[in-house]
């Protein structure tokens, strides 16, 4: 066998080629996160799946389903395109692909039929948009506004903007208070069926006043990259737990920026956490939850993320992403 010449280059393997082929046509990113009111059905997710893999420049980097909650959040990442004269963003593939996938939990999933632990008031429940690589926020405001216009007027179903998307910033919890998103209509700490009335008592920012009781509403908006992180606590007692996750959560005073909810799961009740790692770390919102629940007299075990971070998401992103054409 001839020796290899000493001048010879080395092909790279696929991946990295695909990579670096990325990296130099696009330098923005969009992330998002499509929260799915489904996790039990099995037709369901399939279907969802499938339509998710319909352009390879979109990957989904992870998939995070809990039956209890019968939830299942999908992470998508995608690059962005914008006008070489505006500046503003004309183009990402991950829309077409959250439309496909939207669509096939619409088919799939009735809501009138829907249980679990976890509130929610559509199938396709919320959808959050953060910008990764150099996109700016003002991208993923854009891209969220298009996406729901094609929900509203596509699908024909309500959708109220929330944070950066909003005209005045209004946050996802105030708009899901308004609407009755966290009480409970089920056995005390539950939620069955649809929850909101035929007709919105606050107009929605897309689609119709009116509401599918098979479809429900969507909530969509643009923020900074947030971590989710949850918090088990050995106690069965929701109201206590809630009075935990006030002390922990910005608007209870507590950790700035910190969103918390205190959800049922089974044998111990959960303190559901999107925070800003920029800001609060989950190791400072794990101490807080130990220390209050210590006084008491409750355990905690140790608090788990449901994401990967920020930091891994455009590098695995540009691993597994095939190249633009």
């Amino acid at each position: 066998m001839e020796p290899d010449h000493p001048n010879k280059v080395l092909s790279s393997p696929p991946a990295l080629e695909a990579k670096d082929n990325l990296s130099m046509m696009h330098s923005k990113f969009i992330c998002c996160k499509l929260y799915i009111s489904e996790s039990r059905n099995t037709m369901a997710i399939d279907a969802i799946d499938t339509a998710a893999r319909c352009d390879p420049q979109v990957a989904v980097l992870s998939k995070f389903e809990d039956c209890l909650y019968n939830r299942v959040r999908y992470t998508l990442v995608s690059y962005i395109v914008n006008d070489s004269s505006t500046d503003e963003l004309i183009y990402s593939p991950i829309r077409k692909v959250l439309m496909a996938m939207m669509e096939s939990a619409f088919s799939t999933i009735n809501l009138e039929l829907h249980s679990g632990a976890h509130p929610r008031m559509g199938v396709n429940d919320d959808l959050s948009f953060h910008p990764l690589g150099q996109a700016t926020m003002e991208d993923a405001v854009r891209l969220a506004k298009l996406v729901a216009s094609d929900i509203g007027n596509d699908l024909q179903v309500p959708v109220f903007l929330y944070a950066a998307a909003h005209p005045t910033g209004k946050s996802v919890g105030a708009i899901r208070r308004e609407l009755g998103y966290y009480r409970p209509n089920y056995m005390g700490s539950q939620w069955s069926g649809s929850m909101l009335p035929d007709v919105l008592p606050i107009s929605p920012d897309e689609g119709p006043s009116n509401v599918s009781s098979e479809r429900g509403a969507t909530t969509v908006g643009a923020t900074p990259f947030l971590e989710n992180y949850n918090v088990p606590i050995l106690s069965k007692d929701v109201a206590v737990v809630r009075r935990i996750t006030r002390s922990v959560s910005g608007r209870g005073g507590g950790l700035p920026s910190v969103q918390a909810l205190a959800l049922f799961h089974g044998d111990c009740t959960e303190i559901a956490c999107l925070l800003d790692p920029d800001h609060v770390s989950a190791y400072q919102v794990q101490t807080v939850v130990e220390q209050i629940a210590a006084d008491q007299g409750l355990e905690v075990e140790k608090g788990y993320f449901t994401d990967i971070t920020k930091d891994r998401m455009l590098d695995k992103y540009l691993k597994i992403a095939s190249p633009a054409d």
